[in-house]
């Protein structure tokens, strides 16, 4: 079955003892023993919640693997990933990854737990390169964020798999309704489900999937050791978002695919990153992996005070984050990225000047014409400097 039909059957055949289409919401922390030392399966909602082994199985489903844990947040499964590596374990990580993570990566180096090194991740020889003896896990980033770079994942993990290394996939950006890491090699993938997955700007949390069972039971163990679960109403949330992801994804990239055309045709714009864009530098190996290119595009102001743009729209919301049916506008410089070390930021081109959209599921000729009067707000720099030596 496609996965259009998948996620709804998976999301409405649950309830076998009184037939709802609608998910059962078991809000409780806690569950009876049948007796002494015999559970029903479900004891406490931080190890096992039947609303959370729901979603679990629908995110394993969507994504080809053999089990899943939702967890917290993004971030959450993040770090229960980099909980499975013992101390002084290499990390290769994506040099323009998203900014939280990042810091918490910096974070564990600073307390000797890990050891990173960020890798330009489409450069295969900087990639070899950077492997040492201690290097245990490849953490792929694609499309980066807000770049939006386009990494080749079948080579990365060929490299990988010479060197026994974990292969970590955070595929937030496209969600596995337009990319399935699994059939290109990766072991983890992780979510923040929080964007696209749940789609309605509602809920904090996030997933983590794996290729195998044995993976899958490490990263549980972990996700209860550590108290990263998620709760069962946000996992009831995600569940309700995941019903309509295929119809909103397709929105969000044809909206997508049209602004970035009329960016690119604007005079105050310099560089427009979507890899929908035949331009766009990672684009052919894009279309040789995603079926789909996404809903968020990036874009550079030429000339001119990127607040002026960021403060004069009126559909696009000026927020963190993405994924939601709603527009958002962003500064990834100083919002989103602002906790990255400033010469990570501009090693990976994260400037002053960029600015970062999330694309909703509005009318398209809306999303145009505001983002048209933003830019017409924009006063030029040379005219800003002559107003200043007056």
């Amino acid at each position: 079955m496609r996965p259009e039909t998948r996620a709804i059957l998976a999301t409405t055949h649950t309830d076998g003892q009184y037939g709802s289409i609608g998910t059962p919401l078991y809000q409780t922390s806690n569950f009876r023993f049948r007796e002494p030392g015999k559970s029903t399966g479900y004891d406490y909602t931080r190890s096992g919640n039947p609303t959370r082994h729901t979603l679990e199985q629908v995110l394993a489903d969507l994504e080809g693997g053999a089990s899943a844990v939702a967890v917290s947040t993004g971030m959450s499964a993040i770090t229960t990933v980099l909980a499975h590596f013992n101390a002084g374990a290499h990390i290769i990580a994506t040099h323009d990854c998203y900014g939280g993570t990042a810091r918490l990566l910096r974070l564990l180096e600073s307390q000797s737990k890990l050891e990173v090194t960020f890798v330009d991740l489409g450069n295969l020889a900087a990639v070899r390169s950077a492997i040492k003896p201690n290097t245990a896990c490849l953490w792929i980033e694609t499309p980066s964020n807000p770049l939006l770079n386009v990494v080749d994942v079948a080579a990365l993990t060929k490299l990988a798999k010479v060197y026994d290394l974990l292969v970590a996939v955070d595929n937030t950006f496209m969600s596995p309704f337009f990319f399935r890491p699994f059939e290109f090699g990766a072991d983890v993938i992780v979510h923040s489900t929080t964007k696209w997955l749940n789609g309605h700007s509602d809920v904090v949390s996030g997933a983590i999937v794996s290729r195998t069972a044995e993976l899958g039971e490490r990263f549980h163990y972990l996700a209860n050791a550590l108290g990263t679960t998620t709760g069962s109403f946000d996992s009831w949330l995600v569940l309700r978002g995941v019903k309509t992801l295929a119809v909103r994804m397709k929105q969000h990239e044809a909206n997508a695919q049209a602004v970035a055309e009329f960016l690119v045709s604007h005079p105050l714009v310099s560089e427009v990153y979507y890899p929908g864009l035949a331009s766009h530098s990672t684009h052919a190996i894009a279309n040789s992996q995603f079926t789909g290119f996404g809903g968020v595009v990036s874009f550079r102001l030429a000339e001119g005070d990127v607040r002026g743009v960021l403060g004069s729209t009126k559909i696009f919301s000026l927020a963190e984050s993405l994924g939601g049916v709603e527009s958002l506008i962003e500064h990834p410089a100083t919002m989103s990225h602002a906790s990255m070390a400033p010469e990570l930021r501009e090693a990976a081109g994260i400037t002053d000047d960029l600015i970062r959209l999330s694309i909703g599921i509005e009318h398209v000729d809306d999303l145009i014409a505001d983002l048209e009067q933003a830019l017409a707000t924009v006063t030029p720099k040379t005219v800003v400097k002559e107003a200043q030596s007056c």
